[in-house]
């Protein structure tokens, strides 16, 4: 079954199986660095933590992958899964917000493999125009959807204060954008067309007090409970 065969049928593909996808190809990625070129599920289920079972199945929405006995094509596993998350040719982002975390976001050395680039980034601050970031100019958040109507980004970043998040995110719809990442801690309202994927750092690090904390505890349980 070809990729555009299953992208046709009425089994969408669990949203956990995408997000693995993207574990996957940073794994290859690493492994074409180290020049392997061929790779078994159980290799990239020490790799990865997935189950070389999971694995596989997540490769049997899209077809046949590999061969049996062999493993897979390490460069060939790649472009396909490539293919799959439509990250096979260079997409513009469009970033609002050049303060600390748009100006480290721009940095990332990992735009390049994933064939992203930052094609524009936009902020009210007037302090701010004019200036430039690692070569990109600042331009005014007002001229967001002009820029837009040249570059024809479909994905956006908002990297603005909670409450600057919701306007960035109404100027990048209107732009045209339909998929954005929010580094705001706000919930994000968008018309059904415009999908949205929350990073929150301190929510992570909020879950791992507690589990670190948790495991700990139960360490010390388990010690104590422990015949002299």
């Amino acid at each position: 079954m070809s990729v555009d065969q299953n992208r046709s049928n009425n089994n969408p593909v669990p949203l956990p199986a995408l997000e693995r996808l993207s574990t996957y190809i940073r794994c290859l990625m690493q492994l074409e660095d180290e020049g392997v070129w061929t790779v078994s599920s159980q290799d990239m289920e020490k790799l990865t933590g997935v189950s070389a079972a999971q694995f596989r199945k997540d490769l049997s929405y899209f077809g046949e992958f590999g061969k049996r006995g062999i493993g897979y094509d390490v460069a060939q596993l790649h472009r396909r899964i490539a293919t799959v998350l439509r990250i096979e040719e260079e997409q513009p982002v469009l970033l609002v917000g050049a303060g600390h975390l748009g100006s480290a976001l721009i940095a990332y050395p990992g735009w390049k493999a994933y064939h992203f680039h930052i094609a524009a980034v936009f902020d009210k601050d007037p302090a701010k125009m004019g200036t430039r970031i690692r070569r990109l100019p600042v331009q005014d958040v007002s001229t967001l959807e002009a820029e837009n109507a040249r570059i024809g980004a479909r994905l956006g970043i908002v990297a603005v204060p909670a409450w600057e998040a919701q306007n960035a995110a109404d100027r990048l719809v209107r732009a045209g954008v339909s998929g954005i990442i929010n580094f705001a801690p706000i919930r994000l309202h968008v018309p059904e067309h415009v999908m949205i994927r929350d990073v929150c750092f301190i929510c992570e690090l909020t879950v791992l007090s507690y589990l670190i904390q948790e495991a700990g505890e139960a360490a010390e349980a388990e010690k104590a409970a422990e015949p002299f």
